[in-house]
């Protein structure tokens, strides 16, 4: 089965999707080695602003199409660079915002998908004369 077609709007969505979905692995990756210098008791201080770092252009990105998952990217941000917390809890937070934010692009994906799909006829008159109508 082929790939459905998607309209020129579609495929903008789609495109800068894929550019969010990169970057969300990048902020995945970021909060990974949060975990890993927690749990080797390595110095946690700068990580927190690398996660706002890579996690910043995923709201320009977004904001304008997809305001739900910039707003779950800004949570994310203000996660990471709050103070006061101990590391688990915010290492928790982290990663719970972070299956938010790639869930949420999956859906999105598969949404926009659907309601950007344009019927190609060419496509369907030989699946029909296969089934021998």
């Amino acid at each position: 089965m082929s790939k459905p077609t998607v309209d020129g709007p579609g495929q903008a969505k789609l495109q800068a999707l894929a550019s969010a979905a990169s970057l969300a692995q990048t902020v995945h990756g970021h909060v990974e080695k949060y975990a890993i210098a927690i749990r080797t008791t390595q110095p946690t201080t700068a990580y927190g602003q690398m996660i706002k770092r890579a996690a910043t252009p995923l709201i320009g990105l977004l904001r304008s199409q997809f305001q739900l998952l910039a707003d779950i990217t800004t949570d994310l941000i203000l996660v990471a660079t709050r103070g006061g917390s101990g590391d688990q809890a915010r290492l928790r937070a982290l990663r719970e915002r972070v299956g938010q934010l790639k869930s949420g692009i999956e859906l999105a994906i598969t949404s926009t998908t659907q309601k950007h799909a344009v019927r190609d006829d060419h496509a369907k008159l030989p699946s029909s004369d296969a089934s021998g109508e």
